[in-house]
């Protein structure tokens, strides 16, 4: 099926945006700095190391989103923002997902594995329960000194991952269930009375407060995603949408369309008035998600952080019309594979061009790492697409990977001319040829015809060999001489947990043991040493070895239990002497990770922090198990004070004010306790430990 479209543009308009609060972490991290802020000026060195990168980045995902906008050819889809964006940078035209389902495809572009190497291959399982220390590529931005925040979709369903953000993720309320009503609707609403126009108008105000940071921000749109439901006006831009013929589609079991009250449930095709009516609802909820995404580049503009930050926009995967007899995703055909991606750097030299070079959605983590000058860790399976910005006619990969199934399914190859489909297992029994040069729309399967038995197996051949096989000839480098960098104190080529220790151990030495410990030079060992080393940590005199952000973290990158307290103790330091420069920032954040890595011994309760205190404190604790946790204080007389229910907790430390567990000093009713003798007693799963407590006011 191909569609024509037409109609015309409008510019639509924002809400007023809100001030920024004032937290209780800004509250604790004032109250740390009091009294310690000349302790440190004047004594860092003066170099660039926010994040050695120069560029916020802003991340769209965009859920369903096929290349139906006007910038890839439809020149009558009414997609003007987008179609600026891509005038600003440059636009992919063969951008291909590795699982057309939306949490495997998610999961991949974060995670920067494929569905294969990080175990996510349906709707249901999050990435932590297979590949528990993966750090996923706004994880790793945030462990080089990035403000990192998430508002809308970005994984799938209830699925989070809050390691990776600065501050908790937003999403916007949650509709009622779709069951019982309508595939689509033209909605009498202004556009922030849905959930697109929410995370836009909440992604305006975020922008406003974090001006003045480095962010990471990945706004998540969920539209067009069924149902279409659109405030009217976008119905209004699409008076009939045209196609050179109506697709006839049964939805059967596995179409998410059958989820709706208006499509037939039994075995009857949908009829042509049904057909166009879906058709025009996708085209008019992709207008109203394009409208949104103007709203956010316009606040870049308004601003002044246009010249500032890299954009990306990509859809999580492509998604049927109607072709090929079905509606929706979870096909190996080019509609559901490809998708819309387009990058805009600040600066670059070539924009407003498309390029066909060959890419996946898994690149976009080494592509954002390369673009902000972050080391891109080895274990990632996609490659930076910085090269083809730069140069967008230059030879790239081979092909592109995709697969459709758990662990034996279908697997699948695009090259410039060809896609090849088989079966994992016994590929001869279900196998897939399609030429685009004859055949466009994936109409006649070449795969049995004789005389392509040897295209097939070459096709064959290549998809077993992999991803790898495919990478352009110009990454097959030699490995550098390797080099001593400063911040490996004990020149074992990589910048460690053993090399904080030793500067640990060096701490007020005039004349330390180990001469590299003094840093800067300064003629003493002291936190700001350490803070600097940890701004470095995971770097290499090997470059394929810098980094730790993968699916198994190298050893180097472990801390083991009885180094905790210490790592404890150079956090509550580094917090002291914070001066807010980007070295401390970067530097607190490893020590915060790594603490947060550790996996204690056993479960404890500890001393609750500042003690005495008035009029707020946190309780921290261990976790050597996940557990439901509960907190429960209460007074001399046994009568209970306040309830602090913290939920389901995973494994780790929970010692920074963070993730400690936070008591106002009021009771249950929301009055100031008296100063005095209180407890608090620790449940998490079957250990119960109790403390005691004083506050002086």
């Amino acid at each position: 099926m191909r569609l024509r479209l037409h109609n015309g543009v409008k510019v639509l308009g924002m809400d007023e945006k809100q001030k920024r609060s004032f937290t209780r972490r800004d509250f604790f991290s004032t109250s740390l700095k009091a009294g310690a802020a000349a302790f440190t000026t004047g004594l860092l060195p003066q170099r660039k190391t926010n994040a050695q990168g120069q560029y916020n980045v802003l991340f769209i995902i965009v859920d369903d989103l096929r290349p139906l906008l006007g910038c890839y050819g439809y020149p009558e889809m009414h997609t003007p923002n987008i179609d600026i964006l891509a005038q600003r940078g440059t636009l992919f035209n063969r951008a291909y997902c590795q699982f057309p389902v939306c949490n495997p495809s998610r999961a991949s572009i974060l995670t920067g594995l494929r569905p294969e190497t990080n175990g996510v291959q349906d709707n249901y399982r999050h990435f932590r329960e297979t590949v528990p220390n993966v750090v996923t590529f706004p994880q790793h931005f945030k462990a080089h000194g990035y403000h990192t925040l998430s508002i809308g979709k970005i994984m799938h369903g209830p699925l989070n991952d809050e390691i990776a953000w600065s501050v908790p993720s937003w999403e916007a309320k949650k509709p009622r269930s779709y069951t019982g009503i309508p595939s689509w609707q033209a909605l009498d609403v202004a556009d922030d009375e849905l959930r697109d126009g929410q995370i836009a108008k909440h992604t305006v105000e975020a922008l406003e407060e974090v001006q003045d940071l480095q962010f990471f921000f990945a706004v998540g749109f969920r539209k067009p995603h069924m149902p279409f439901n659109a405030p009217t006006k976008y119905y209004e831009l699409y008076d009939s949408p045209i196609t050179d013929k109506v697709p006839h589609v049964v939805p059967h079991s596995r179409h998410e369309i059958r989820a709706y009250s208006d499509i037939p449930s039994g075995g009857d095709a949908l009829s042509e008035e049904k057909t166009l009516a879906l058709i025009r609802g996708y085209m008019a909820a992709t207008s109203y998600m394009d409208a949104q995404v103007g709203h956010v580049l316009d606040q870049l503009d308004t601003l002044g952080l246009t010249e500032k930050t890299i954009v990306l926009l990509c859809g999580d995967h492509g998604f049927h019309l109607g072709e090929h007899e079905t509606w929706g995703k979870r096909t190996l055909f080019e509609v559901a594979l490809r998708t819309p991606l387009i990058v805009s750097i600040p600066g670059q030299e070539h924009i407003g061009v498309k390029t066909d070079a060959l890419v996946e959605l898994v690149d976009i983590y080494p592509t954002l790492c390369d673009a902000c000058q972050l080391p891109i860790p080895e274990q990632l399976e996609g490659l930076s697409m910085v090269p083809v910005i730069r140069e967008p006619t230059s030879s790239w990969k081979s092909a592109a990977f995709s697969k459709i199934g758990k662990e034996y399914g279908i697997r699948s190859i695009r090259t410039q001319r060809y896609r090849y489909t088989e079966r994992e297992v016994n590929p001869s029994l279900g196998k897939a040829l399609y030429d685009y040069d004859a055949d466009p729309d994936e109409t006649v399967n070449l795969a049995y015809l004789p005389e392509n038995a040897e295209l097939v197996a070459h096709l064959s051949e290549q998809l077993k060999a992999g991803w790898r096989g495919a990478l352009p000839e110009m990454q097959q480098q030699q490995i550098p001489v390797p080099q001593t960098i400063p911040w490996d104190i004990n020149d074992d080529g990589v910048v460690d947990i053993q090399d904080l220790i030793l500067i640990s151990n060096n701490f007020g030495a005039e004349v330390p043991a180990t001469p590299k410990a003094d840093v800067n030079h300064d003629g003493s060992v002291d936190i700001i040493d350490l803070l600097l080393v940890a701004a470095h940590f995971g770097e290499s005199n090997s470059p394929s070895r810098n980094g730790w952000a993968g699916a198994t973290p190298p050893a180097h990158a472990d801390i083991r239990p009885e180094h905790v307290s210490l790592a404890e103790e150079w956090l509550t330091a580094a917090h002291a002497a914070d001066d807010a420069s980007a070295i401390f920032r970067q530097g607190i954040a490893t020590l915060d990770r790594l603490l947060h890595s550790a996996i204690p011994k056993e479960t404890a309760l500890l001393p609750n922090y500042p003690n005495p205190f008035n009029p707020e404190t946190w309780i921290p604790y261990d976790l050597a198990r996940d557990a439901d946790v509960h907190i429960h204080i209460y007074n001399l007389k046994g009568e209970t004070v306040r309830q602090l229910s913290l939920g389901f907790q995973t494994v780790g430390t929970y010692r920074t004010s963070s993730r400690a567990a936070y008591w106002d000093g009021c009771n249950s009713v929301g009055e100031p306790v008296a100063s005095g003798v209180y407890f608090y007693t620790l449940r998490a799963g079957k250990v119960k430990a109790t403390r005691k407590m004083v506050i002086i006011k």
